[in-house]
């Protein structure tokens, strides 16, 4: 019995000690609803909708940053070594030979240069598309939640294929999904652990001077027969990567022999957090 009495003593002595604390919060509430009272309707219903609009697009700006892609498209001619590359840099894994891909692979991974220099890491989902022409149509299935390309080429067989590969991303850089979302490019020139192998600034001059005889040579047709959303470059002027709406740039690599360092550094920026 005596304890229930210091507990009864104990919640008096509480509730006397929160009295002035209600008394205020009482006070304060019947002030802000007179205040609220003065202010025209007009006013009011303004500030709220001011107020919830404000709201909505914190929101808004808060999703869709969380929202933003992690997906690195790797695409090329067949042979130019994408999935060598991709299996690189998966799990640091080397695969000899020539590995034809007739389905896309897909894994998703965490860059072994963020591990290294101890970055911030954000899982990468990598997609390797199959090189064949009759398969690139699988391409536009990724592009739209793409946050880059890495665009591979062969830098040991460069000359023979470099008409199309200059046709290939030509077809790239003017699709819509591509340029409105000015989604960053790499042209990766890969093998470059060979003795033979071109430079990547051969390889970005050659394939700047194709895509400028094949801008020249669309641009002849009507537009009813050609099926890219955009143009390249300026009129009158020779092109260069430097025109395109989005980022291009050239970097080298060796998927064989593990050099892809300039590769994982692009993909973090598309990426970062």
């Amino acid at each position: 019995m005596e304890g229930l009495e210091q507990w009864k003593d104990q919640l008096e002595q509480l509730k006397s000690q929160l009295e002035p604390w209600k008394n205020q919060l009482e006070k304060c509430l019947h002030e802000a609803i007179e205040y609220l009272n003065q202010i025209p309707p007009v006013q009011l219903y303004a500030a709220i909708a001011v107020l919830l609009i404000s709201t909505l697009l914190l929101l808004s700006i808060r999703l869709f940053k969380r929202a933003k892609s992690n997906t690195i498209i790797l695409t090329g001619l067949s042979g130019s070594g994408k999935t060598v590359l991709f299996y690189q840099l998966r799990d640091g894994s080397v695969h000899q030979g020539t590995i034809t891909s007739m389905e896309p692979n897909e894994s998703t991974i965490v860059l072994n240069s963020d591990s290294n220099k101890k970055r911030k890491s954000k899982p990468v989902h990598i997609v390797d598309i199959p090189g064949h022409s009759r398969l690139r149509p699988k391409l536009d299935e990724f592009l739209p939640r793409a946050a880059g390309i890495v665009f591979v080429v062969d830098s040991l067989e460069f000359l023979p294929n470099c008409r199309l590969a200059s046709e290939y991303l030509y077809d790239i850089l003017t699709k819509a999904s591509v340029v409105k979302k000015k989604i960053p490019v790499l042209i990766c020139c890969n093998k470059n652990d060979k003795v033979t192998a071109h430079t990547k600034e051969f390889i970005r001059k050659q394939m700047e001077k194709e895509i400028d005889k094949l801008r020249a040579s669309r641009s002849a047709i009507s537009a009813a027969d050609i099926s890219n959303d955009f143009t390249l470059g300026v009129p009158e002027e020779p092109f260069t990567f430097s025109q395109c709406r989005n980022k291009v740039t050239v970097a080298e690599s060796s998927g064989l022999t593990g050099e892809v360092g300039q590769v994982e550094q692009f993909i973090w920026e598309c990426v970062k957090p």
